[in-house]
């Protein structure tokens, strides 16, 4: 098996279109053409972690975090991202990395810690605008349900847990071709007017050339009308964080344990105990200050996150609990959801986790 053949099915579960516009995923380093002799997964890649993949003879490592993050000037070997890019060149290894990609996906890194909590009744707290397109396009009649077929079948008419989705209106369509067209209705140079079906279809962003390409090969005339509008709808399947409800309600205090327990961290940091007990929770992997609002608005009793900042723990009131339980320790059941999916989706192929990356120590 290529590379490419195992980037192409992470990229179908995570597209690289719902990546966060600061963020750089998708093949960092390498060629993805070579045969696949193993992969590492791991949540950073580091100088120790390219002769890890060396030792277990893997040539791929698939990377939450990306090594390369802003624009690289020179490869000199200065500091550790150039010393791992360096390393991964001169052993012919591959990085790609999955970062925000999978951050948005509902069953990314934030579903692995709602599954770790145990929360029930799980949606997403910052659902993602911006990810819907609508396709409008105009056919004959008698070729309309060919066509929403071959649509359908490239994704087109998903609206959350619904499938096979659409709007259709009749009409009259008029048009004449010039002299050098080759009408499917009608005779180049006469006006005609054809009974067609109007056809609405929403789509999901990163299935565009897909949906493109079915409009184009199913319809039975030489120009296609058609219009792409953006769509400001949420998509309650794609967006960051998420919030449910625990299993019974804790008090505070127990919830901190239950918490440091669950999530294997180290000391926790928290804002004033609520007056409370704690029973609807949000969680967000990585820095997650910036949903503090949202977690509130959402109803949350206490909000898990990482790299809060000193201010940001005044947010913290009579009635919310604001706990920061460390970046890595947010982050590292995501190896095993990247393990768990592809060894479903590639059974028997060389999997493996890496080492501990996690940089802070505790005294």
């Amino acid at each position: 098996m290529k590379i490419q053949e195992i980037l192409n099915i992470l990229e179908a579960w995570a597209p690289k279109a719902y990546a966060e516009d600061f963020d750089n995923t998708g093949l960092l380093v390498g060629n993805a053409h070579q045969k696949c002799t193993g992969a590492l997964i791991t949540l950073d890649t580091l100088p120790e972690t390219i002769l890890e993949a060396k030792s277990k003879n893997c040539n791929l490592i698939i990377s939450f975090h990306p090594i390369i993050f802003k624009g690289l000037k020179r490869l000199t070997g200065s500091d550790y991202v150039e010393q791992t890019v360096l390393e991964a060149i001169k052993n012919d290894i591959c990085i790609y990395a999955l970062h925000t990609a999978l951050d948005n996906h509902i069953e990314g890194v934030s579903f692995g810690i709602a599954r770790q909590l145990g929360l029930k009744n799980r949606q997403l707290l910052l659902p993602k605008k911006n990810t819907i397109k609508k396709l409008t396009t105009y056919v004959p009649q008698q070729h309309a349900e060919t066509l929403l077929e071959s649509l359908h079948a490239a994704g087109a008419g998903q609206i959350g847990s619904y499938d096979r989705c659409s709007f259709s209106n009749t009409g009259t369509g008029a048009f004449r071709g010039d002299q050098s067209s080759n009408p499917t209705l009608g005779k180049a140079g006469q006006d005609e007017k054809v009974s067609e079906v109007q056809l609405h279809l929403v789509y999901k962003k990163h299935l565009e050339a897909d949906v493109l390409k079915a409009l184009f090969a199913s319809h039975p005339y030489e120009e296609i009308a058609y219009e792409i509008t953006p769509l400001d709808n949420v998509n309650q399947k794609i967006g960051m964080g998420m919030v449910g409800q625990l299993e019974a309600p804790l008090t505070p205090e127990d919830f901190l344990a239950f918490v440091h327990q669950k999530m294997l961290t180290g000391p926790l940091r928290h804002s004033r105990l609520p007056k409370k007990n704690i029973k609807k929770v949000a969680v967000l992997g990585g820095s997650g200050s910036f949903a503090i609002a949202q977690a509130k608005a959402q109803g949350a009793d206490a909000y898990v996150t990482a790299d809060l900042k000193y201010h940001d723990f005044f947010q913290g009131d009579t009635t919310f609990l604001l706990v920061d339980i460390g970046h890595y320790e947010s982050e590292q059941f995501t190896k095993n959801l990247i393990l768990d999916f592809l060894n479903k989706k590639i059974p028997n192929f060389a999997f493996a986790l890496a080492q501990s990356t996690n940089p802070v120590n505790y005294f």
